[in-house]
């Protein structure tokens, strides 16, 4: 999975530094403290978390996908297009 994050420079610049002291890189530090958070977190925590999320308000304002947003061409569409 490939998540885009768009942070503060104050922010970035303390993950730079922490990556660089543990002696990885910056998407390897983040990839540990992640899986550190989740494997902190109980099953049943994840649950309600999740479904606490499905019955987000802005979930439900949120409009349906359209199959063509949803569809493989396009998913792997921007891909490729972000790749040239």
């Amino acid at each position: 999975m490939t998540i885009k994050l768009d942070l503060k420079p104050e922010i970035e610049a303390r993950l730079i530094a922490q990556a660089t002291i543990q002696g990885v890189s910056v998407d390897r530090y983040l990839e540990l403290l992640i899986e550190r958070h989740l494997a902190t977190q109980a099953e049943p925590e994840w649950k309600t978390l999740l479904d606490q999320l499905g019955r987000s308000p802005s979930l439900a304002k949120a409009p349906p996908l359209s199959d063509e947003a949803i569809s493989r061409d396009s998913i792997y569409r921007e891909r490729e297009d972000q790749l040239l």
